[in-house]
């Protein structure tokens, strides 16, 4: 009988002989997490000691919670009294801000999206900006590409789409006989494929439910007591969670980061060519297969093993056939789903090719520059809300004839303001940083990196951001640390986006702490690892992409940047009057 997949939806926990894959076998707190953090990187130990607490003293007035709230201020204004920063005190009131702002985003005492309103009040009321110069901040093309392409992967999770595309791979590479390190190639692909076009987290909710709905095919007991189920377990949630993390740093769309750094890149320096979707993905793309190899060889390594005996234990409950019943469940692939392909092809075109090279300039060059990876974005995902999915009914939401379009605004409920506003705040402290001198004087407390190769500062700059990123949000390490690169690659004649890329993606390579990023959380409450098979796993991939990174950004970075053909422009905004200097010794 043939079932859409929203009558699979509507039905999987009522009909008890459904597929494992469609019941979701991540546990409760998993899920919770992910409603609460999907689409934020931010750390949970002060948030987790602060529900015990607020749990246990609800009738308290005075909580841990009142005590971070009024720990922000504190901070600030001890600094804007008492600690000397420059010789003005922009850049004091500068420090002061971003001391509340990261007391409140770490302890997470006022909700992340709000706090990341803050800088729209503090701003003006400190002289930092004025209220209309905050406010640009927090809507550009940046955010209009955000938007697109949250609404484009809104409506591939409500079709079905990301588990149909999983079970297709997982039977290209299950193989006859099963061959556990090829199947774990398939899973760890298709996450890395799903996180290139939506949010890291959000591919992480997507692929885990499939990866351990395949994994619940062994009996409980086998994977308790079979060494070989127990190892193969740990290698698919650990290749998931990390593959959804290195996936997303080969588009801009892949993570926050990365539209924080190209966000960054536009405000400092308005003048120079803007880095498009095609520019980073041709530096992106290479960069996250060598260390997507890397992640699978050392999956392979440490809990894979490549015996016929393995193969032997777990072909038993892993073949083709339980995953061609699974795939049979979702029916035959629909009209919507096809237009949804459709239109996400046409958008991967349309970035790919609006701005090519000086000779082939792209479709951009038609519209004079003034359409941008946003404005794409936006008008694809505009498409969607007026074709209709060809399926009749009574209570359609569309509000006209024609049916039931195939997105709606009802759809969009899950639409992650949270990240648009975190994003928005990252804009707005990166001008704070340039237009308070902030981070002129934050660049001398680094002074010592002046004077050390930029083949050595390369690993430097990206450990420096990979051990930051353990304890707080990829985000907000981006945010504070990009600033600073700028001004320390000023001042020692090379070009900013030698020390930005590796300052940002550094930052992405929170692999070591469950709470390092919400995907981790995601992974580390299904049970299946501990904190020792991070620990095991993420150090040698970090210390892996380091070293892949420190060898592409003076090689390959260089082409596709073209760091040595241009001389950037740096622009500063001093009471309204722009300012150009130009750095003429790089």
């Amino acid at each position: 009988m043939r079932c859409n997949n929203e009558d699979v939806n509507n039905n999987n926990n009522k009909d008890v002989n459904a597929p494992l894959l469609l019941h979701l076998p991540v546990s409760a707190v998993a899920v919770e997490v992910v409603h609460e953090h999907e689409h934020e990187d931010s750390s949970s130990n002060s948030r987790s000691l602060n529900k015990v607490v607020n749990n246990n003293n609800n009738s308290n007035i005075v909580s841990l919670n009142t005590l971070f709230i009024l720990l922000g201020p504190l901070l600030c204004g001890l600094i804007c009294l008492f600690v000397p920063v420059g010789h003005g005190s922009s850049s004091r009131n500068m420090l002061g801000v971003l001391a509340w702002i990261f007391t409140w985003w770490l302890t997470e005492a006022v909700p992340m999206p709000i706090t990341s309103m803050a800088p729209l009040f503090l701003f003006p009321l400190f002289g930092i900006a004025t209220a209309d110069q905050v406010a640009h901040s927090y809507m550009d093309d940046v955010i209009s590409l955000v938007l697109g392409s949250f609404i484009l992967a809104l409506a591939v999770e409500h079709y079905n789409i990301h588990r149909r595309l999983a079970l297709n791979v997982t039977l290209l590479f299950c193989g006859e006989p099963l061959n556990p390190r090829l199947l774990l190639l398939g899973i760890c692909g298709t996450t890395a494929f799903v996180s290139m076009w939506m949010h890291n987290v959000a591919a992480a909710v997507m692929m885990m439910p499939v990866a351990t709905g395949i994994l619940q095919r062994i009996p409980a007991g086998v994977r308790e007591g079979d060494a070989v189920a127990r190892k193969f377990c740990k290698a698919v949630v650990l290749g998931v969670i990390y593959s959804a993390a290195v996936g997303g740093m080969s588009t801009l769309t892949g993570t926050g980061v990365n539209l924080i750094l190209v966000g960054m890149w536009k405000s400092y320096f308005p003048e120079e060519d803007s880095i498009s979707f095609s520019t980073w993905f041709f530096f992106g793309f290479p960069l996250a297969l060598i260390v997507f190899l890397a992640l699978w060889a050392i999956l392979c390594l440490f809990y894979c093993s490549s015996s016929s005996s393995s193969s032997s234990s777990l072909s038993a409950y892993l073949d083709k056939s339980h995953l061609k019943t699974e795939l049979q469940m979702l029916g035959p692939i629909t009209f919507a789903e096809k237009t949804i392909l459709a239109t996400f092809s046409i958008l991967i075109v349309l970035w790919m090719t609006r701005s090519i090279t000086d000779d082939v300039p792209g479709w951009g060059a038609l519209f004079n520059g003034r359409a941008g990876d946003g404005t794409a974005s936006v008008m694809m995902a505009t498409i969607l809300f007026i074709i209709p999915n060809k399926k009749h009914s009574s209570s359609s939401s569309s509000g006209g004839g024609g049916g039931e379009k195939i997105m709606d605004w009802k759809k969009c409920k899950k639409l992650p303001w949270n990240i648009v506003l975190l994003l928005g705040a990252g804009f707005a402290i990166a001008d704070g940083f340039r237009e308070s001198g902030l981070a002129n004087e934050l660049s001398k407390s680094l002074g010592f990196l002046e004077r050390v190769p930029y083949w050595g500062i390369a690993p430097i700059v990206c450990m420096i951001s990979g051990v930051i990123t353990e304890f707080t949000s990829n985000n907000s390490t981006t945010t504070l640390v990009v600033p600073v690169l700028i001004q320390i690659a000023e001042t020692m004649k090379v070009h900013p986006l030698l020390l930005m890329v590796p300052g940002a993606i550094g930052a992405q390579f929170s692999y070591l702490l469950p709470t390092g990023t919400p995907s981790n959380i995601v992974g580390f409450t299904t049970g299946h690892i501990h904190l020792t098979d991070m620990l095991k796993t993420g150090l040698p991939l970090k210390l892996a992409g380091t070293a892949a990174l420190s060898l592409l950004m003076p090689t390959l970075g260089v082409a596709v940047f073209r760091t040595n053909n241009h001389q950037p422009t740096t622009t500063t905004t001093t009471l309204g009057v722009t300012v150009f200097r130009t750095n003429n010794n790089y």
